[in-house]
């Protein structure tokens, strides 16, 4: 049982507050945890990378919750932000689903408040609401159509022409999404802290001292970066880029945790991160960051957090992502 004080820092931090034993070998307890409780961990590309050394699976947010669910696991630690644990919730409701820090959010999904988005499609109210699958369960509900960077151009072009659509969180994907389909989209101003705050006259100045290196891109930077991007994709597709590509030299705009997972699938090449417009050598998410191999250990042992959803939130959260996946499967995207 956990001590009532341990569990008082759990409300109050969002973490389990216990000393964990220094000598103990984490990577070794956390597979043994793994096997007594019949639990899988998921990892996202931008975690920690003895995190993701130590994952079931790695790989984008929705594709580790539909991982997840094909699993017969009965325990799902996802180490990632909160959206990401609740999608994992969303497709697996009979399962437990931790995440090991409950305050490791997302700049992007808080820049859009249900309550105040709700009153935006009011405003709008023949349009079809289209979200970024990195936001709120709750958003999810208001939502007729998730997408995810790697589907969103096939999801607008599945919407007739007639319907006013509106795009949300993201601005700047959304502006991204305009110049690829040529639809008006009606886009909430949100954005993500780690894609908008890249400094295009450092990028320059490293283009400069690397021209043999090509800029991979996600598309939630902004436009000004975008333009100079030799190759724009998902996290999963930047990856799969880095290893078919034949230039040996990367510069990547994206947060740099993918750059393990690239790094490994390419021994031979140089990866560099995009540098920011402060003064840190990289630019890291400081919520993914949140989370930690003691505290991926201690989640596991104690069975907490735990991510806790409505029944309600659930079925109508989870109607936006089947639509997704349908209009995924007719397009070939799998």
């Amino acid at each position: 049982m956990i001590a009532t004080t341990a569990l008082d820092k759990l409300e109050e931090k969002g973490f389990l507050d216990i000393a964990v034993d220094p000598t103990l070998d984490l990577a070794t307890e956390i597979a043994r945890l793994k096997k007594e409780k019949n639990a899988v961990v998921l990892a996202h590309y931008y975690q920690d990378s003895e995190i993701q050394d130590v994952a079931d699976f790695i790989g984008d947010s929705l594709q580790l919750s539909q991982e997840a669910a094909r699993t017969q696991a009965d325990i799902i630690l996802f180490a990632g932000v909160h959206f990401m644990a609740e999608t994992a919730k969303i497709l697996s409701p009979e399962k437990k689903v931790l995440l090991p820090d409950l305050l490791a959010g997302c700049s992007l999904a808080d820049s859009c408040p249900p309550h105040l988005f709700r009153l935006f499609k009011e405003a709008n109210p023949n349009a079809v609401v289209v979200s970024y699958v990195n936001c709120t369960a709750e958003l999810k509900t208001l939502t007729d159509i998730c997408c995810t960077s790697s589907n969103a151009v096939q999801v607008i072009e599945s919407i007739p022409e007639d319907r006013p659509i509106i795009f949300a969180p993201d601005r700047n994907l959304g502006e991204y999404l305009i110049k690829k389909t040529g639809r008006n989209l009606i886009l909430w101003n949100g954005t993500c802290m780690v894609h908008e705050i890249f400094s295009d006259e450092k990028i320059g100045r490293l283009q400069h001292r690397h021209p043999e290196a090509e800029l991979i891109a996600h598309p939630e930077c902004e436009d000004s970066l975008l333009e100079k991007a030799d190759f724009i994709g998902s996290t999963s597709q930047l990856l799969k880029y880095t290893q078919t590509s034949p230039r040996k030299t990367f510069i990547v705009a994206t947060e740099p945790g993918i750059i393990h997972q690239m790094a490994k699938a390419s021994p031979g090449k140089t990866f560099i991160p995009a540098p920011p417009q402060n003064n840190c050598a990289c630019n890291e998410c400081p919520h993914m960051k949140r989370n930690t191999l003691e505290k991926v250990y201690l989640a596991l042992k104690y069975e907490q957090p735990e991510i806790q959803l409505s029944d309600e939130i659930i079925r109508d959260a989870r109607a936006s992502i089947d639509r997704m996946m349908e209009i995924s499967a007719r397009a070939g995207l799998g």
